[in-house]
């Protein structure tokens, strides 16, 4: 299953590397194919005090911990998305936090659930794309599933 990983499940999972969402993003890969935009780099670079602080990690650790959480997500860079679709997700999201269409758009791009923890967004998507996004315990289930 493709999946497309937004920016809150990559800080939940550094913030918290022995929760389910680090548990799925480190061991899912066999089940899962991972996604993400380039973006996601630059908030994890954009947040990384904020995200040591909270932690309480060396800026050695941080890092591992973040190389750990993203070493099996295929990073895309937003402008391989066409203006059309950017266009069209603006306007599916025009009442959400636009800065989520990159990675709303590469989902539909991708054709791949959108595995996001932002209510906002999914409640947001419910009436024009009530199929795209996937929730933590959803993922969790499967892979429960096929590793049995």
């Amino acid at each position: 299953m493709k999946l497309v990983v937004d920016t809150n499940i990559v800080f939940s999972a550094v913030l918290n590397s022995n929760s389910r969402i680090a548990r799925i993003l480190i061991a899912g890969k066999r089940h899962f194919e991972f996604h993400s935009c380039a973006f996601l780099h630059t908030e994890l670079l954009r947040h990384r005090l904020k995200l040591k602080a909270l932690t309480g990690l060396s800026d050695k650790e941080m890092v591992e911990v973040i190389d750990k959480t993203t070493a099996n997500i295929r990073f895309v860079d937003e402008a391989t998305l066409s203006a059309w679709l950017i266009l069209d997700t603006e306007r599916v999201l025009a009442r959400s936090d636009l800065k989520d269409v990159p990675f709303v758009a590469l989902a539909r791009k991708e054709r791949a659930k959108l595995w996001t923890g932002d209510k906002a967004l999914v409640r947001g998507l419910h009436a024009s794309h009530p199929k795209l996004t996937i929730t933590t315990l959803q993922l969790w289930e499967r892979m429960e599933l096929l590793e049995h």
